[in-house]
């Protein structure tokens, strides 16, 4: 069997200053990756952690909930955002702010976010149905944020009918843009179906900025395969790494070539799970009831694997104090293990 291209890869390349290694992006997800989950996903080896995606015209206009979501660690680096819109000057201006006031040192365009709220608006995945004013936008940000390195992340396209990630891989080269990200699917496939690796194959040949591949990496042991197919420079991790961020352990292992860890255990899923929210808990430390909120939800990620777990996302769901959650855990920890 030939040796995987995972061997003799370099580190991602963004901006003059900042070298990404492992080439392996946490992606951000709104609800998901604020600061304790980056925090957390960084320590386990994630090469570089984007924040939720926020609004142009949202920071524009101080908008304070836009803002709560524009808070990074004071040792977090590099600071790294995700911003959306489809207005060029709101863009460009919001891209000025983020980096003359949060010293924000990576700057990522939304043009992928399958959600109609957006989409309705020509934002998100559909705004590269526009060509023209997209490839304004994306100027326009690269323009405000210098010498800050701006790039994309988008999908294949709205659906079948408006294929765009080619003209979007055009946009990004000409722009000055590090990288671009792609998602193998389109926004109506949302997340159904399987993503098209041929597809972020296609793009990586058809430009000469580094690609990054998206889409269905739930184990470290499918990414050689992926980036051999496809010939990606890294990777972006999703929906595969909610309640699992020992996949970035796990990657992080191949990419130093070394053999991927076993699972952990569970008193390690506990141990984390319960850090999450303790940290969920500090950084909400003016609402404290945002942190419960917010676990019902990611709580039940943690809660895969274990048995019972139907009843424990019920039981999750119901909580309203860090006592109820601890008697969870307890409860976790407190299970027969399985028979082998």
């Amino acid at each position: 069997m030939a040796p995987s291209r995972l061997a003799s890869m370099a580190p991602l390349a963004l901006g003059p200053r900042l070298r990404i290694w492992p080439p392996v992006v946490l992606a951000p997800m709104a609800g998901v990756t604020n600061y304790p989950y980056r925090k957390i996903c960084c320590e386990f080896g994630a090469g570089l952690c984007v924040s939720e995606m926020v609004s142009s015209r949202g920071i524009l206009d101080s908008h304070r909930g836009t803002w709560r979501l524009v808070h990074f660690g004071s040792e977090e680096s590099p600071r790294s955002i995700q911003i959306f819109g489809n207005d060029a000057r709101a863009m460009g201006e919001a891209a000025r702010r983020l980096r003359d006031e949060l010293g924000v040192d990576h700057i990522d365009v939304n043009f992928g976010c399958p959600v109609p709220k957006l989409t309705r608006k020509g934002m998100g995945a559909a705004a590269l149905c526009d060509a023209v004013n997209s490839r304004r936008v994306v100027e326009a940000v690269v323009r405000a944020s210098e010498p800050v390195p701006v790039t994309i992340k988008t999908r294949v396209g709205m659906d079948e009918d408006r294929i765009t990630f080619l003209e979007a891989g055009r946009i990004a080269e000409e722009s000055g843009c590090a990288w671009i990200a792609l998602h193998g699917r389109t926004a109506r496939q949302k997340y159904g179906g399987r993503a098209r690796w041929d597809r972020i194959c296609e793009l990586k040949e058809a430009v000469s900025i580094p690609v990054l591949g998206n889409g269905d990496i739930f184990r470290a042991e499918d990414v050689p395969e992926k980036i051999d197919e496809s010939g990606v420079d890294g990777v972006v991790i999703g929906r595969g790494c909610l309640g699992n961020p020992w996949l970035f352990r796990d990657l992080a292992a191949l990419f130093a070539g070394d053999p991927v860890p076993p699972p952990p255990s569970r008193s390690e899923v506990v141990d984390v799970a319960r850090r999450h929210f303790l940290l969920l808990r500090e950084h909400f430390a003016g609402s404290p009831r945002e942190a419960i909120l917010r676990f019902r939800k990611l709580g039940c990620w943690y809660a895969s694997g274990f048995g019972g777990a139907a009843e424990i996302r019920r039981q999750l769901q119901r909580i309203e104090s860090a006592g109820d959650l601890e008697a969870i855990f307890e409860q976790w920890l407190a299970e027969p293990a399985p028979e082998g």
